[in-house]
């Protein structure tokens, strides 16, 4: 399989039609056509459903496009970095992180580069623990900001940060249970719950609640807390996620109100152990720890 191939399927993809994909690609149609045809004839598999007007994707076909789009990202994040001048140092760095108070740190981080490496470009891919270590472990990402560690930690590297996230609740402020400095385990057990996704039995808040999953009300999850506390707002339920991460000041109908005891997470800027960085990973990786033993 060519990569040449690979970027003419995608094309097609997403043009979803060959002609308009071969004149973007600036070749012939019928070839164009052709290495499509040899292209699902070396795998086995149909790739494209061709109607009269507009050509879409298989199940194999939406597989394969996934796949061939961090093939060829991959591919030219690489050129280019090896294309570099050994004068300059240049480059991007690509950093994949939750939402998380750690992100205050990268971002001080950023300014330095932005300052004194202006040709060193970061790129903040969001998402939550799973879709960020998804992407670590793909080399799509050169780094991530984790809450905690992960569990296969061999496989990477990792630096703690100074910073700590605080688990709360984020609730209405006409809700009961905004008249409470605190919120206690017990409060929560019959409340209409909206949870992240990545909460499991065994997790932090788990352990500290003393229930599991199936003995508690979960009428909603998500992978970030935003768009939760839209629903949060409408009444929905009361949202357990880490404080600070969305504004309640002003005429905010929302507020946070902490847990008691209370519990306190670790941050860790991570990545792949034996990976070989760039120039510019490397000297983000340098601030960050410079930046990290100041704050220390």
């Amino acid at each position: 399989m060519e990569l040449r191939v690979l970027r003419y399927f995608l094309a097609v993809a997403r043009e979803e039609n060959i002609s308009r994909a071969a004149e973007a690609l600036h070749t012939a149609q019928p070839s164009l056509s052709r290495q499509l045809k040899e292209l699902e004839e070396e795998l086995g598999k149909t790739l494209f459903l061709r109607g009269r007007r507009k050509i879409t994707l298989t199940e194999e076909g939406m597989y394969l496009r996934k796949r061939a789009e961090e093939i060829i990202d991959l591919v030219d994040r690489t050129t280019r970095e090896l294309t570099l001048s050994a004068d300059t140092l240049a480059g991007d760095v690509y950093i994949g992180a939750g939402e998380t108070e750690g992100m205050q740190l990268v971002a001080r981080v950023a300014g330095t580069l932005a300052h004194d490496y202006p040709d060193i470009h970061l790129h903040i891919v969001s998402g939550d623990r799973t879709d960020i270590v998804e992407q670590l472990d793909k080399g799509l990402i050169d780094f991530a900001v984790l809450v905690g560690r992960p569990d296969t930690q061999k496989k990477y590297e990792h630096l703690c940060l100074p910073q700590r996230d605080t688990w709360s609740v984020l609730l209405r402020r006409d809700h009961p249970l905004a008249q409470k400095s605190a919120v206690r385990p017990e409060d929560l057990y019959q409340e209409p719950l909206l949870l992240s996704r990545q909460i499991e039995d065994g997790s932090p808040f788990l352990t500290w609640l003393g229930k599991s999953l199936s003995q508690l009300n979960v009428v909603s999850t998500h992978n970030l807390i935003y768009n939760a506390s839209l629903m949060v707002a409408e009444g929905l339920g009361v949202a357990v996620t880490l404080e600070g991460l969305i504004n309640t000041t002003g005429d905010s109908r929302l507020c946070y109100r902490p847990l008691s005891p209370s519990l306190e997470v670790e941050l860790f800027l991570m990545w792949k152990r034996y990976q070989t960085l760039s120039p510019a990973g490397a000297k983000f990786l340098e601030l960050m720890r410079q930046e990290t033993a100041e704050q220390g």
